[in-house]
C-alpha cells in the first residue's frame, strides 16, 4: 500500500501538538485561577504557561472563552466519573444523548457519594469559588457559568427520570435543580472556606441529597 494511513502524517501531528498545547494552557489557567483569584488576566495566564499572550489568544481569543474551556473540561471530568457510577452516558454537547443507558440503574447513594467526593479536592473547590467570583462582576463569565449549570442540572434530571419514570418532567427538573443547589452550596462549608465540616453534617447532607433523587 502506498501513501499515508488516515490520521497519520504532518496534519495529524499538528493536531496532536495543538491538543497538547491547549491542554497546557488550560492547566496554566486553572493554576492561576486558584492561586491569584478573580482578578486573573490573560497576561498572567500566558506568563504562567510560558508563552506570549498572542499565542494564548490564538487558542482562546477572550478571557470568557478561556474560562468556558476550563469549566467545560472540569464538567467533562465530572461527567466521566458520574457515567461510571450512574450507568448513564451523558454527552455534554448533544442534549439528545443525555441519559443514554450504558448499564443498569445506579444506586443513588453511590451517585451522591461520587458527587460529594469531588469536594474533597480543595483545588477543584477553590477553582469553582474563583469562577463564581468572576461571574459576579463579569457578564460574559456569568453567561458561561449559567450554561455550565444548565448542563449540570440536565444531567441530574436525566438520572432522576431514569429512576422515577412515574414522576412528571417538571418535578424531575425541580428535584435536579434543588439537588445541584444543595450540593454546590455545601461545598463552601465542607471545604472549610465558609465554615466547619462535621460527620453529622455530611450524613444529613447525603441523606437529603438521596431523597431528592428518589423519594
Amino acid at each position: 500500500m502506498t501513501g499515508k494511513e488516515p490520521g497519520t502524517g504532518k496534519a495529524a501531528t499538528l493536531t496532536r501538538q495543538g491538543s497538547i498545547r491547549r491542554t497546557s494552557l488550560l492547566d496554566a489557567a486553572e493554576a492561576v485561577l486558584v492561586a491569584k483569584g478573580a482578578e486573573v488576566s490573560l497576561r498572567a495566564i500566558a506568563a504562567e504557561a510560558g508563552v506570549r499572550i498572542g499565542h494564548l489568544q490564538h487558542y482562546f481569543p477572550s478571557r470568557a472563552d478561556l474560562i468556558k474551556a476550563v469549566l467545560e473540561r472540569a464538567l467533562d471530568r465530572s461527567l466521566e466519573r458520574l457515567a461510571e457510577t450512574t450507568g448513564l452516558r451523558m454527552v455534554r454537547d448533544d442534549p439528545s444523548g443525555i441519559g443514554t443507558p450504558i448499564g443498569p440503574p445506579a444506586d443513588p447513594d453511590e451517585v451522591v457519594g461520587v458527587v460529594l467526593a469531588e469536594q474533597d479536592d480543595p483545588q477543584l473547590v477553590r477553582l469553582y469559588v474563583e469562577v463564581w467570583a468572576l461571574a459576579a462582576r463579569d457578564d460574559e463569565i456569568a453567561a458561561v457559568v449559567r450554561e455550565f449549570y444548565r448542563k449540570y442540572v440536565a444531567h441530574v434530571e436525566a438520572f432522576v427520570q431514569q429512576g422515577r419514570p412515574d414522576w412528571p418532567g417538571d418535578l424531575c427538573r425541580a428535584r435536579a435543580e434543588t439537588f445541584v443547589a444543595l450540593v454546590e452550596g455545601a461545598a463552601l462549608l465542607r471545604s472549610g472556606i465558609a465554615g466547619g465540616r462535621s460527620a453529622a453534617m455530611d450524613e444529613q447532607l447525603a441523606a437529603f441529597a438521596v431523597r431528592l433523587l428518589r423519594e
